[in-house]
C-alpha cells in the first residue's frame, strides 16, 4: 500500500467510524484532546527513526543499506529489531497482549506512520491477536512537521515507564540527534570549539523528562563514545557500544576531571599528553570489555586509589600496555565494511584483539598489567606499614624453588643480585652494625674446601678486598 492510498484509507476510517475513545497528548506546546481510532495494522508502516532501534539503524546506514519500511522485507527486518531490542520484556508483553489485547493507545501520523506504539503494532503483528491497532492521528505527514513529531516521539518513547525496555545507547544518540537538529551544530565539550547552548538542553531535558545536567552527560558521553568509535575505525556503527555503558561514563567522567593540567587527582606534574594517554589505554580496555573495579583501578577516585594518581606507576603501567599492544595493533586485519553482517564481523575482530593479547593462550596482558600495578599500588599506600611489606616479601622469597632450571638464568640471578643489594643498603641507612654482623655470616658459612678451582683467583681477589676495606675501617674509627 503507497503513501496515498495510506492517507486515503485513514481519512475514509475517520470520516466513517465513531472514535474509540480520546486521549490528551502534549501538541504544540499544549495538551490537546485527540480522537482514538481503530486502524487496520496493514495500513501502517514502521518508524525505521524509532528511539528504541536508533543505534542499529544508524549502523546499518553506515554500511549504506537502506531499509525500505514499505517492502515486506524492510517491515520484517523493522520488527526483528524492536523484538531483538528487548527479548525479555517482549516475551511479557507478549502474553499480556495475548490475555487482554492491545492496553495502551498509540499515535500515528496521517499517512500512517508510527510515531508512538511501534513495539506494540509488532507483537500484535507476531501474536495475530487483532487486526487493528488503537491510535490518535495526528493530522499532519512526518515530512509535514518533523521537529513537533520527533518532541512527542521523545515524551512518549523516553517517559519513565518506557526508559527500561530501551537499549542503553540509544539515550545518548537520541540526544546527540535532537541537540545537532535543533542547534545545526555538533555538540562539543571543547569550550574552544563549542560553547552548549543551554536552551535547546533544557528542551531536550524536558522532552527526555531528565534534569539538564543529564542530557549534559549524555552529550558529554557520547561525544567519548563516538571518539572511540572513530579511534577503531568504526565510525558510525553504534551497535559496537552496547554492553560498555559504564565504562563510558566512567571514562567520560575521568577526562573531564583530568583536561585543564589542574586536578589532585591525578599524579603531580601531569599533562593533557598524559590524559590522551590515558583515554587511548582506557580505549583498548573497553574494546576488550574489561570493567567494574579493574576498569576502575586506571584512574577512579583520590589518586591514592588509582594508577593515574602516580607517576612512577602509571608510566611503568602505560609503557608496558604500548610495548605489548603495538604489534598487535599493526597486524590486525583490515575492516571488511562490505560485509553483509558488519556487526558480527567487528564482534568478532574485537574477539580476535582480546584473543591475541593472552600470554601462552590463557591469561590476558591487560589483565596481568592491572593485577602488577595493583599490587604496586597497594605497595605504595602500604609505605608507612613496614613489617607488613617485609613479611609479604619474605613469602614470596620463601616461595622460590631455586633448583628450578629458569632460576639459573642471567635474569633472574641479576635480579637476586639487586634484591641483595637493595636489603643491604635498607640495613645500612638503620645499622651498620647490622650490615657487618650480616657480611661475618656470609663469610663464616663459605666452605673453602667445596670451592670451585675456575673460581680460585677471582676469590683470592675479592678476599684481598674485604680485607682492605676492613683494616680502612679500623683505622678510621
Amino acid at each position: 500500500m503507497n503513501r496515498e492510498t495510506r492517507i486515503k484509507t485513514i481519512q475514509e476510517i475517520i470520516n466513517r467510524d465513531k472514535p474509540f475513545g480520546n486521549q490528551e497528548i502534549p501538541w504544540m506546546g499544549v495538551l490537546v484532546s485527540k480522537n482514538v481510532y481503530q486502524i487496520p495494522l496493514k495500513t501502517l508502516i514502521y518508524n525505521k527513526y524509532n528511539g528504541r532501534i536508533l543505534s542499529r539503524t544508524k549502523s546499518l546506514e553506515r554500511q549504506h543499506y537502506t531499509i525500505d519500511v514499505e517492502s515486506e522485507v524492510g517491515k520484517k527486518h523493522i520488527e526483528k529489531l524492536l523484538w531483538d531490542s528487548n527479548e525479555t520484556r517482549n516475551k511479557k508483553t507478549t502474553k499480556s497482549i495475548e490475555l487482554y489485547g492491545q492496553q495502551k493507545v498509540g499515535i500515528i501520523t496521517k499517512d500512517g506512520i508510527i510515531i508512538d506504539g511501534n513495539r506494540r503494532a509488532m507483537l500484535l503483528n507476531k501474536t495475530g491477536k487483532s487486526d487493528y491497532f488503537k491510535t490518535i492521528v495526528l493530522d499532519v505527514t512526518l515530512d509535514e512537521n518533523p521537529l513537533e513529531i520527533e518532541k512527542l516521539e521523545t515524551l512518549y518513547q523516553m517517559g519513565e515507564d518506557e526508559k527500561v525496555g530501551y537499549n542503553a545507547t540509544e539515550k545518548y544518540i537520541k540526544s546527540k540527534e535532537l541537540y545537532k537538529k535543533l542547534t545545526q551544530q555538533t555538540y562539543s565539550s571543547n569550550p574552544n570549539k563549542h560553547t552548549p547552548n543551554t536552551k535547546v538542553v533544557k528542551d531536550i531535558a524536558n522532552w527526555m523528562g531528565q534534569d539538564d545536567s543529564e542530557i549534559l552527560k549524555y552529550l558529554n558521553t557520547m561525544e567519548i563514545m563516538d571518539e572511540y568509535l572513530e579511534f577503531l575505525e568504526y565510525d558510525g556503527i553504534y551497535t559496537q557500544l552496547d554492553k560498555r555503558e559504564d565504562q563510558f561514563l566512567n571514562l567520560t567522567k575521568w577526562l573531564k576531571t583530568f583536561y585543564g593540567e589542574s586536578s589532585r587527582k591525578a599524579f603531580d606534574g601531569y599533562t593533557d599528553g598524559d590524559v590522551d594517554e590515558l583515554k587511548s589505554v582506557a580505549f583498548d580496555y573497553i574494546r576488550a570489555k574489561y570493567e567494574g573495579k579493574e576498569f576502575r583501578l586506571l584512574a577512579e577516585g583520590l589518586n591514592s586509589k588509582h594508577f593515574f594518581g602516580d607517576k612512577l606507576i602509571w608510566k611503568s603501567f602505560y609503557n608496558y600496555h604500548i610495548e605489548k599492544v603495538t604489534p598487535i595493533n599493526d597486524s590486525e586485519e583490515r575492516i571488511d565494511y562490505n560485509s553483509t553482517n558488519l556487526n558480527k564481523h567487528l564482534d568478532d575482530r574485537d574477539s580476535k584483539f582480546l584473543e591475541s593479547t593472552k600470554i601462552d593462550g590463557v591469561t590476558s596482558f591487560l589483565e596481568e598489567n592491572i593485577e602488577i600495578h595493583q599490587e604496586k599500588l597497594g605497595n605504595r599506600n602500604a609505605a608507612e606499614q613496614p613489617l607488613k611489606l617485609v613479611n609479604e616479601a619474605f613469602d614470596k622469597l620463601n616461595a622460590i624453588k631455586i633448583r628450578h632450571p629458569s632460576f639459573a638464568k642471567v635474569e633472574v640471578q641479576n635480579q637476586v643480585e639487586e634484591i641483595g643489594n637493595k636489603i643491604f643498603s635498607m640495613l645500612q641507612q638503620n645499622s651498620t652494625a647490622s650490615v657487618l654482623s650480616k657480611i661475618i655470616k656470609l663469610l663464616e658459612d663459605i666452605d673453602v674446601d667445596k670451592l670451585k678451582d675456575s673460581e680460585t683467583e677471582e676469590i683470592k681477589e675479592k678476599a684481598t678486598i674485604i680485607n682492605k676495606l676492613s683494616y680502612q675501617i679500623l683505622k678510621k674509627l
